[in-house]
């Protein structure tokens, strides 16, 4: 073994596992090299959730990111011959309608992000898989490409390791737990091990379970949690005795049952001559705290491996037997099964990036083998050049809030989707029931009194529409259509589209405390916002206005979009609840590398927001403002920002509409908020949700929302937000986007599309929710641009003012034609759309209070 060295370029911790082991590789593809991997345990792990994985991978999730970091492990896997391409199942059970519009939904993902799936009939499933009870099941999706990773990812964990070694790129000490880490000037410098202390300019935590141990040391927690995950043999089952084989037969997942079975091959194999069943809690699930894991020595099996009882999984066991009869007739093999601890999440994703605390330390934690490989290299890509090439937004740990790294809301919101693992299938607008009411706007009694329909967003409790409006329904009913097919309708509530109608027919408010606001403050406030910003910041003629702007990468795609107020003394930048807190990490940090003098202070819970919008809004903000003239369009012209006085309280108002009407943002103190609200609900003002806001009007008016329609996979000006002219300050991303600016054509275009027609095969109506992909008609093949980036909906709704379906899509240039004709697919089946417009292209104009033809 090497001498244990006092310095090393990055030291990974938890280097033993399949996640350490990718890290170290695609570091050193990028050009890294003197790295130090430490382990807690033996290098590859013996004590790790690698050690006992499955080892399956799949490719049928809802989001593009983790299909493409799967698609990219298998493909990874493969190159280093370790992986079998199988070919995988999932079913339907007869009776589960739920799980058979599942798989199709899943199709439908799939189409979008690239996959193979398709869906199947149970004969045909039966012939894929002759262990199946054919009667059992309605149909099934089969992935050609999903397969085991062979013979173990922790073989795979090895050959990486060894690799490295080999080429002089690494130094590994196996059975070196980390004990501190060591820091100056908020900067990690280097981790102290049981065998002596490695100063160090980056560490990356790959630590798996212990993730959050490590986290610890540097004062911050993870939202993570390990939990138990059932994994049982059974046999013994000769069927492949002599093939060789790893595994002989498909992947089979039965996700109604929250379960999966495989069998393992050869019985000379690694595990082979046995069937394996594998299920996930969904009731009682048991997580475990990681300062509670069990050391080596203490643990009967592992530290991530807990006891099993049969008796706590007989009932969908008993259910799989009737899908299975196989497990019936095989014995069960109690020495061999478990409970095998993976991890769960507060949101569905991994905690990857950098640190909040301490800048050089990185974290890549809870991530799954069919990941491993993927998530490896995009936290080396972004370790390297700053960024990814898939907009990683949902992963970054610095997406979190303060109140969302609380042991509680870790605990509550983890129980919560560990046990929706498999089951039931989660909606794409399902709101948490567990940690809500955690932040409210001051007038939120009033909203109940109002009979408003809450959900969350960034720990804001949200009102989208109120029974108090429910009258309106009838006034509306030939605008606002009843959703007669349950998934389309759950989560909606149909007064909001009533709102909206009678929002523009008068006026309207809509709470927007979910705002998240930081104030820049400091000799360099304007330097760095400058800086940061494609917009023009500097200059006294922008005091006292509202500047719409985005945030470049460097490589002048989209990082972010958001409205800076230009102040006397300072900057406020007013953003969306879930991107601003990535967007102020980045700010602090790109001020800390660039030596600006700034203070920069997040005051999202110290303001309010309350927008009033509709033809009749000034007027109706008139009756309750100490200075009515003050209003007057001479006086108040659009983006500008004046100093009101309501209910005697001092209001900071910015006109400027995002729902398409005339009208104001009014922002004041937490504590005058409800004073405001008040007044203006004295003057008759209606409230309406901010489903308006959030969705429907927001696609009527063409208006792009972060993270959803605007990406880092694409520029400024493929998003048509560019402003005509390139500012003269430098700023990031300049010279990438002085580049695009010079195309003769963007390779693709944000488009608006209309379905044309929504009335499914059983003549039922549809208004589609998630992600749908955009095919040509003549071809049945989902669209590609010239960079190879795939076309599917980026945000969808009804639009009542429009009466149609509305999306937003980025299509290849070719297809960027008004009235060309396309296709989507909603549950596997195909709808007809047309393209409205090419760019920022509004199907409704305020002006005229009516419906672009």
């Amino acid at each position: 073994m090497s001498t244990f060295p006092s310095r090393a370029r990055v030291v990974i911790v938890g280097l033993g596992g399949i996640v350490g082991a990718s890290v170290a590789h695609h570091l050193i593809e990028n050009g890294w090299d003197d790295i130090v991997g430490i382990d807690k345990s033996g290098i590859p792990t013996d004590i790790g959730s690698t050690a006992h994985a499955s080892d399956f991978c799949y490719a049928t999730s809802h989001d593009f990111l983790s299909c493409w970091t799967t698609m990219y492990s298998m493909d990874f896997y493969e190159k280093l011959g370790n992986y079998q391409r199988i070919g995988g199942l999932e079913v339907a059970r007869v009776g589960d309608d739920a799980r058979m519009a599942e798989l199709k939904r899943k199709v439908d993902s799939g189409r979008a992000f690239g996959t193979n799936v398709t869906m199947i009939s149970a004969a045909e499933a039966k012939e894929k898989f002759p262990l199946l009870e054919e009667d059992q099941i309605q149909g099934a999706l089969w992935d050609p490409d999903a397969g085991l990773v062979v013979p173990r990812s922790q073989t795979v964990a090895a050959k990486l390791v060894d690799m490295a070694e080999a080429a002089g790129k690494l130094k590994i000490f196996a059975n070196t737990p980390a004990l501190e880490l060591l820091h100056e000037n908020g900067r990690v410098t280097g981790v102290r091990t049981s065998r002596g202390t490695i100063m160090a300019d980056y560490v990356v935590v790959c630590a798996g379970l212990w993730g959050r141990l490590i986290a610890g040391l540097a004062g911050e927690d993870l939202p993570v949690m390990p939990v138990d995950h059932p994994l049982t043999f059974f046999g013994p089952y000769n069927e492949f005795a002599g093939t060789g084989l790893e595994i002989g037969r498909p992947l089979l997942r039965d996700q109604g049952n929250s379960a999966y079975l495989r069998d393992t091959g050869d019985p000379n194999t690694t595990e082979g001559g046995q069937i394996e069943w594998g299920y996930y809690y969904e009731k009682d699930v048991r997580m475990v705290h990681p300062r509670d894991l069990l050391e080596k020595h203490e643990a009967r099996l592992s530290p991530s491996q807990r006891d099993l009882v049969l008796e706590d999984v007989i009932e969908p066991l008993e259910r799989a037997m009737e899908l299975t009869p196989i497990l019936a007739e095989l014995g069960f093999n109690e020495s061999h099964s478990f409970n095998g601890l993976l991890q769960t999440t507060t949101d569905g994703g991994p905690s990857m990036g950098e640190s909040r605390k301490l800048r050089g330390l990185w974290y890549a934690v809870a991530i799954w083998v069919k990941d491993g490989p993927g998530m490896g290299k995009l936290i080396a890509d972004w370790m390297t050049r700053g960024r990814t090439d898939i907009d990683h937004n949902r992963i970054d740990y610095a997406r979190f809030s303060d109140f969302q790294l609380t042991e509680d809301f870790i605990w509550g919101r983890c129980e919560e989707t560990a046990a929706k693992i498999y089951n039931p299938p989660v909606h794409p607008r399902e709101p948490f029931a567990n940690a809500r009411g955690i932040r409210r706007s001051p007038f939120h009694e009033r909203e109940k009194e109002l009979g408003g329909y809450f959900m969350e967003l960034g720990g804001w409790e949200r009102a989208h529409g109120y029974a108090a409006n429910e009258h309106l329904l009838e006034k509306y009913a030939d605008q606002v259509p009843l959703r007669e097919n349950e998934w389309d309708s759950r989560h909606f509530w149909r007064v909001s589209n009533a709102e909206q109608l009678e929002m523009s027919a008068d006026c309207g408010i809509i709470n927007l405390s979910h705002f998240h606001m930081t104030d820049i403050s400091g000799p360099d406030h304007v330097a760095l916002m400058e800086w940061l910003c494609a917009a023009r910041i500097g200059g006294d003629a922008n005091i006292g206005k509202g500047i719409y702007t985005h945030m470049l990468d460097e490589e002048g795609m989209v990082r972010a979009d958001f409205t800076v107020f230009r102040m006397e003394d300072r900057c406020r930048l007013v953003n969306g609840a879930d991107a601003g807190p990535r967007d102020q990490m980045y700010m602090r940090r790109v001020a800390q590398d660039k030596g600006f003098d700034v203070t920069i202070t997040d005051v999202t819970e110290d303001y309010t927001t309350i927008g009033i919008w509709g033809p009749n809004a000034r007027e109706n903000l008139k009756k309750v403002v100490a200075d009515p003239e003050a209003l007057d369009v001479a006086n108040f012209p659009f983006a500008a920002i004046r100093q009101i006085e309501i209910a005697g309280c001092k209001v900071m108002a910015f006109r400027i509409s995002y729902v398409g009407e005339q009208g104001w943002e009014l922002h004041m103190r937490y504590s005058d908020g409800l004073a405001v609200w008040d007044a203006l609900r004295g003057a008759g003002v209606m409230a309406v949700g901010v489903e308006t806001y959030a969705n429907s009007r927001r696609l009527e008016k063409s208006l792009r929302l972060q993270n959803a329609d605007l990406l880092t996979q694409y520029n400024l000006f493929e998003a048509d937000l560019a402003r005509p002219k390139v500012k003269e300050p430098d700023f990031v991303g300049k010279a990438k986007h002085v580049e695009y600016r010079a195309r003769e054509h963007q390779p693709a275009m944000l488009c608006t599309l209309v379905m044309t027609e929504n009335t499914d095969s059983t003549g039922t109506a549809r208004y589609p929710v998630g992600t749908l992909p955009v095919m040509d008609p003549d071809t049945g093949k989902v669209l590609v641009d010239a960079l190879g980036r795939r076309s599917y909906t980026t945000s969808i709704a009804y639009g009542p003012t429009v009466g149609k379906n509305i999306a937003l899509a980025y299509l290849p240039w070719d297809y960027c034609q008004l009235g060309r004709k396309l296709q989507v697919s909603y549950f596997d089946e195909l709808y007809p759309v047309e393209v409205a417009g090419i760019g920022y292209a509004p199907l409704y104009d305020p002006e005229n209070l009516k419906p672009r033809s």
